[in-house]
């Protein structure tokens, strides 16, 4: 069975979505990520577009690629012109990569309305850019522009462009669905009338505007497609591109074809997570395979059934994608889930009198707001105080938070916070712009004398949500707050009607977890005086 070759151009069509930017360094690192995955090409983007893309190719140029081939993205020729004269044909030879791709019109509107040229002039256009590359010893794709729109407008024609492309020599004729609004049905059928044209090797290129694009790239591997493009993460133009983190897997594992990356799906969930974290988005949780949800269980009796036979309700394995299972903490959880939750503790089982306490406690937080699906860290430290295996890192005596504002200078928040910690009486204090950032700087003051690795966490995100907006300004928050050290990241969740005394919980939690499970699980293989003194009262 042919093997599909898999085209990335999360660099170029990717970076034309919503809220997505690379800078020139993401650029060159997400490339390398994609050349380890194992994919056929890496589009890196137009040569002609701004000074980064140029300097991009100048830089990949360089670069050694284990499998991946660098891919320069241009039009046709324009009307009336020589391709050796057309700064966008010879930008493509002049970016130096082995291969280049050229779009090019197959819907009569944009030939004429948009090119304001003449059907035929169209075809000589294509036929002189693809011929030309390929007299210089490319590889050359031909894209073609609004192929399945100009196909309903007039098939001949259409098939007559992509002809054109296959005889002036392109190695690949990929249709392209580029206002996003083919079904499979019809992909298939067309591409079943494709195969009477003797076109050479064909392609794929799907946007998602119906919500179909990795489904009519499915569709177009079953019915003879040789080559498939998308982007990580679904990310591009309007709605997205077929999202490669979901399409390989999917041709890998359910339609059992090959590609160079059937034998690393391990790294396509760390892949999908780099390159979001590249473009300061937000993962997608609900994405499949490679989002944290795609393996997550929260009814209790679903994680019954896991415990027996996880095959009963999943369907793959999860770390085929890099991926993990998650038992998800809720009121829905039943004694299978608190029990996956204590076995790094010790031997429990759903008879264990902690299991019976953590279901009440679990049952009863969640009434009075907390939530902690999303805020396992804090579930821990619950974990911990049932099981006494908890040490308090500071126990608080009282904070005091004034906002102040002068003239037309920006808002500011002092704070003092007094505690204990390890024996010590400690206070901290600070100035920030609001009273969460204070009250971090402050208990980061009065604690870091004491707790040198105090330094190693940061705040990376702070959420907040009304619980009971009828009440107005009474109204109960929710405060999630994420922190890292660089190298894991946890969640906590503080819920009060006051948001300082919410964001409060959640901050303590965050500080309180880290010490619990990182600081103190390593003072046994520490003889630091430091590691002595954060052994706690």
């Amino acid at each position: 069975m042919t093997s599909v070759a898999i085209y990335d151009t999360t660099l170029r069509d990717g970076m034309q979505g919503l809220d997505v930017s690379f800078t020139l360094d993401d650029k060159l690192k997400i490339a390398r990520a994609l050349d380890e995955l194992g994919v056929d090409y890496i589009e890196g983007g137009f040569p002609l577009s701004n000074e980064k893309e140029r300097a991009f190719f100048e830089r990949a140029g360089k670069e050694h690629f284990e499998h991946a081939r660098l891919v320069a993205f241009g039009s046709t020729r324009g009307p009336g012109r020589e391709a050796k004269n057309d700064t966008h044909v010879t930008a493509l030879l002049e970016a130096e990569t082995p291969t280049v791709i050229v779009v090019g019109k197959t819907w009569k509107a944009h030939v004429d309305r948009v090119l304001g040229t003449t059907p035929d002039e169209n075809l000589r256009m294509i036929h002189d850019s693809v011929s030309y590359l390929k007299s210089h010893g490319r590889e050359v794709l031909f894209d073609c522009e609004h192929f399945f729109d100009g196909y309903r407008d007039d098939p001949e024609y259409a098939v007559q462009v992509a002809r054109t492309a296959a005889e002036a020599g392109a190695d690949c004729v990929i249709p392209c669905d580029t206002n996003g609004g083919t079904l499979p049905s019809e992909v298939t059928r067309i591409y079943e009338a494709l195969s009477e044209h003797n076109l050479g090797p064909l392609g794929g290129h799907f946007h998602n505007d119906c919500g179909t694009a990795i489904a009519n790239s499915l569709a177009a591997v079953e019915a003879g497609a040789e080559h498939i493009q998308g982007t990580i993460n679904g990310w591009g133009e309007r709605c997205g591109n077929a999202d490669l983190c979901v399409f390989i897997p999917n041709l890998v594992l359910k339609q059992q074809r090959s590609c160079t990356a059937a034998d690393r799906l391990q790294r396509l969930t760390a892949l999908s997570r780099y390159v979001a974290e590249k473009a300061n988005i937000i993962p997608d949780k609900r994405q499949p395979y490679v989002g944290i949800a795609a393996f997550s269980h929260k009814a209790g009796q679903h994680a019954d059934v896991l415990y027996k036979e996880a095959g009963l309700m999943e369907h793959v394995d999860g770390g085929l994608v890099g991926n993990e299972r998650r038992i998800i903490l809720s009121e829905l959880a039943g004694r299978s889930t608190i029990v996956d939750k204590l076995k790094r503790y010790g031997d429990y089982d759903k008879k264990s009198p902690e299991v019976a306490e953590l279901i009440q406690t679990l049952k009863k937080r969640e009434q009075e707001g907390y939530e902690y699906e999303a805020a396992e860290a804090s579930f821990d430290l619950l974990i911990r105080r049932v099981i006494g295996s908890y040490r308090p890192l500071l126990i608080l005596k009282n904070y005091h938070l004034e906002s102040y504002k002068t003239l037309e200078a920006p808002a500011k928040t002092v704070g003092r916070l007094f505690m204990r910690s390890n024996s010590h009486e400690i206070m901290g204090a600070a100035v920030g712009v609001g009273p969460v950032e204070t009250l971090d700087h402050a208990l980061r003051d009065a604690l870091s004398p004491h707790h040198s690795w105090i330094n190693k966490v940061h705040l990376v995100d702070y959420r907040v949500r009304v619980l009971n907006p009828e009440e107005e300004t009474a109204a109960k928050v929710r405060v999630f707050i994420s922190l890292s050290d660089r190298n894991e990241t946890w969640d906590t969740v503080g819920v009060d009607e006051n948001i300082v005394e919410a964001s409060w919980q959640a901050l303590v939690d965050g500080f309180e977890y880290y010490y619990n499970n990182y600081v103190l699980e390593n003072v046994s293989e520490s003889s630091d005086n430091e590691a002595s003194e954060n052994a706690g009262p």
